[in-house]
């Protein structure tokens, strides 16, 4: 393993680390419990998960490093000059569904993918982000979410965040339901233009910022009270979540291509969910306001300033 390769794996683990010890403190009353495992291909990772908490219903801290002989489709398809190179995969994958239906669900990702073949250089890159799903939004709530994204984005140059916000609400659209995930963030991949040092900068500060981002967000809204149908309304959007990740995520399809482990794969996936067919909100509702106006690709910093 290079040293970059090192470097990235101990920047990883470290913030796995820090994530999940801030989400336990938040949570107050569940510990994660950590999995460690071993890919029988190459490579092993260590899932953390935690589950019936005070805020927390369910959620999974993952890092995983795996390797091979042979890239799997998912990462090959757009780049098929890869195919045929050995590969290491490494990352840091989180998701967190709150109990509180006023609670948005949170993701993120950082990764570093490296494709190698005997006496050529490797081809590497990074990607990641993080994007916010809510089930009853709030202005205040987006427009904080965006911001810590535009400030992390801020230092690499003032056209990073509409670039990457834009590729967030393209990427985690449903097109079987033509509506966004959620209310977006930053989405990036393949990104490999500004050297390995500067491109492993901007990783630690998209890593870094996802509990800046989120955690004001969860202590605002943890102990608003709901009703038994606002609860059954986050289980109808739990069901878009569980549609995303298993039709379009990269991630998802990379990892069960790769022979990755399933149950640290699927951890992302709701605990309760429900479909009803040809389900809608009453209009006029807040529940319709969801999908009318906060999941619509909008520019929530354009929004504060207007």
């Amino acid at each position: 393993m290079s040293d970059q390769t090192e470097a990235v794996k101990a920047y990883l683990l470290d913030l796995q680390d820090r994530i999940c010890a801030a989400l336990q403190n938040e949570d107050g009353q569940a510990s994660f419990v950590e999995d460690a495992w071993q890919r029988p291909g190459g490579g092993g990772g260590r899932t953390r998960v935690i589950g019936d908490g005070a805020v927390i219903e369910k959620g999974g801290v993952n890092f995983s490093h795996v390797f091979g002989e042979n890239l799997p489709p998912s990462a090959s398809a757009h780049r098929p000059e890869l195919a045929g190179r050995g590969f290491q995969a490494l990352g840091v994958s989180l998701v967190i569904h709150p109990h509180n239906p006023h609670v948005p669900t949170s993701h993120a990702n950082v990764r570093f993918f490296s494709a190698e073949k005997e006496g050529e250089e490797p081809v590497w890159w990074f990607g990641g982000g993080f994007d916010l799903t809510p089930y009853y939004g709030s202005e205040e709530d987006c427009v904080h979410w965006h911001r810590v994204a535009e400030q992390a984005c801020a230092p690499f140059g003032a056209d990073v965040y509409p670039r990457y916000k834009a590729w967030c609400d393209r990427y985690f659209h449903l097109k079987h339901r033509g509506e966004p995930r959620g209310i977006g963030g930053l989405f990036f991949d393949d990104l490999n233009e500004w050297g390995f040092d500067t491109c492993f900068a901007f990783i630690r500060a998209i890593g870094d910022a996802y509990i800046d981002a989120y955690l004001p967000i969860v202590q605002r809204r943890k102990a608003t009270p709901y009703t038994p149908a606002q609860r059954e309304f986050q289980e109808y959007r739990r069901g878009r979540y569980v549609e995303f990740n298993l039709v379009f995520d990269r991630g998802t399809l990379f990892g069960l291509q790769s022979g990755g482990r399933t149950e640290s794969i699927l951890m992302s996936l709701p605990p309760q969910v429900r479909w009803g067919y040809d389900w809608k909100p009453e209009p006029g509702s807040e529940e319709a306001r969801l999908t009318e106006y906060f999941l619509t690709d909008r520019d929530w910093l354009g929004l504060q300033q207007a």
